[in-house]
């Protein structure tokens, strides 16, 4: 059998993330929202747990590597216009909304919402609560610029309910923070998971990035003996991925500063060895998390799921996503606001959702959005379940898919049983292509440069 070293370079092809399925490539631009207001009517007829998520776009600063949508300003002001948005588009979802419906998980993203002040975040924290019904178990996440971040800043996250921080930390050596526009003084993370965990905010996530300019295994394997330190609850380990032609800010990275492909692979190796034998869960894909985290309990008890924010530990809910460029997954529909603020703005001026994009799924989307869903969120996949919801044998339904798993078997990445699929923990690092087998998208879209690698 290969070494895993050996299986990375032959699987370590451009794939999706699988956030969803049918992925955010295939969805199409609408002027007409009734399909999007009917299935949000016919989806609320009764109340049900949802999730929340709010998208805050502004930064100070362009960080070189990032992908996100954001916007570069440093006048804070800007963040009172944009929550009286939010506040008009709650409205807009809320009537939507079964009124006995509860929130069960909620976050907030960008751009970075620290960039709000600590007045401005109890006012969006304040505006949310007014409109909706918090889940006695809510799991409020935040995710957290530690730049931009002070001691009130995390008071006012702590007052308007927050229970999980996620700090984005990228690499804590001074060198490769130069090379990507990032300078952050490890002082800056332990000084704000310090002031989280005085608020009673402690469980808490660090996201790191390998691959970056300036690395190596060296400096790695330091970033991560850095935060192993602060014994953090979950860690995310991302792939860099260039893609200048997408992301234009990457441009200003000097490619002769990458790390080579051996190179970036041995990070990973690092990652995962260092983590594991530091009592880390590998989650799958560039996830890990305490043995006694909820991420490892929904792992093993069946109910991780995949979103818009990667693993979730909630399955089964509906996500309503506000603020410019969010991406809500309601049953059998998904739907994307605008990217662009202003027409945000213009569109709510006249009381309608600021969608663009909508993809109304079919039953083979839905099917096969079900079955990637397990293969990436269940240790052991068995067909009797599946049959049993959709009334298909999946042998059958994926019979063309399913001659392609032979090669996956004979790597070591799963074990085909009589009546399962078990992924081995070789395999979860490489659930993306496992994943692809049963993607119908692929082989109609040849503009493979729009995915990142899959490891």
């Amino acid at each position: 059998m290969q070494t895993t070293k050996e299986l990375i370079r032959k699987y370590n092809v451009p794939g999706p993330r699988y956030t969803s399925y049918p992925t955010a490539v295939q969805f199409q631009e609408t002027d007409d929202l009734s399909d999007v207001i009917s299935h949000l009517d016919k989806r609320n007829r009764e109340p049900r747990n949802i999730s929340l998520y709010f998208h805050v776009p502004f930064c100070f600063s362009l960080c070189w590597y990032c992908g996100c949508t954001k916007i570069i300003t440093k006048n804070t002001d800007r963040g009172d216009v944009y929550i009286d948005y939010l506040a008009k588009e709650m409205d807009l979802v809320k009537n939507k909304i079964h009124p006995e419906s509860k929130v069960i998980q909620l976050h907030m993203g960008g751009g970075t919402p620290t960039f709000l002040k600590p007045d401005q975040l109890k006012r969006l924290g304040e505006e949310i609560k007014k409109r909706f019904n918090f889940h006695k178990e809510i799991e409020f996440s935040v995710e957290i610029d530690p730049r931009t971040c002070s001691k009130d800043h995390v008071d006012a996250l702590a007052q308007i309910g927050v229970n999980r921080a996620s700090l984005g930390v990228q690499d804590t050596n001074e060198e490769v923070q130069k090379a990507i526009h990032r300078i952050q003084p490890f002082e800056q993370t332990v000084q704000v998971t310090q002031w989280l965990r005085e608020a009673w905010i402690d469980s808490i996530n660090f996201d790191l990035i390998y691959g970056l300019p300036k690395q190596n295994a060296e400096t790695f394997k330091k970033t991560l003996e850095d935060v192993k330190t602060l014994t953090p609850n979950r860690l995310a380990v991302y792939s860099y991925a260039h893609l200048p032609n997408l992301m234009p800010s990457q441009r200003l990275l000097n490619e002769e500063d990458f790390p080579t492909p051996d190179e970036k692979l041995s990070m990973l190796m690092l990652a995962i060895d260092n983590l594991e034998n530091e009592g880390y869960r590998y989650i799958g894909m560039d996830h890990f998390s305490k043995e006694n985290d909820e991420l490892t309990k929904a792992l093993v008890e069946g109910t991780l799921q995949r979103n818009f924010q990667g693993y979730s530990t909630h399955a089964n809910t509906d996500m309503y996503a506000l603020g410019m460029s969010g991406i809500s997954m309601i049953d059998s529909i998904y739907y994307q606001n605008t990217k662009d603020l202003d027409a945000y703005y213009s569109r709510l001026d006249t009381g309608e959702l600021p969608v663009i994009k909508q993809m109304i799924l079919t039953r083979d989307d839905l099917l096969r959005r079900d079955w990637i869903s397990r293969l990436m969120c269940k240790p052991t996949v068995y067909f009797d379940q599946f049959e049993e919801k959709w009334g298909v044998n999946p042998r059958e339904y994926f019979s063309e898919e399913w001659e392609r798993l032979d090669e996956l078997e004979k790597d070591g990445l799963i074990i085909k049983l009589k009546n399962e699929i078990q992924i081995t923990n070789r395999g979860r690092l490489f659930l993306r292509n496992i994943a692809m087998v049963f993607d119908a998208y692929l082989s109609q879209d040849k503009k493979t440069k729009r995915y990142s690698k899959t490891v």
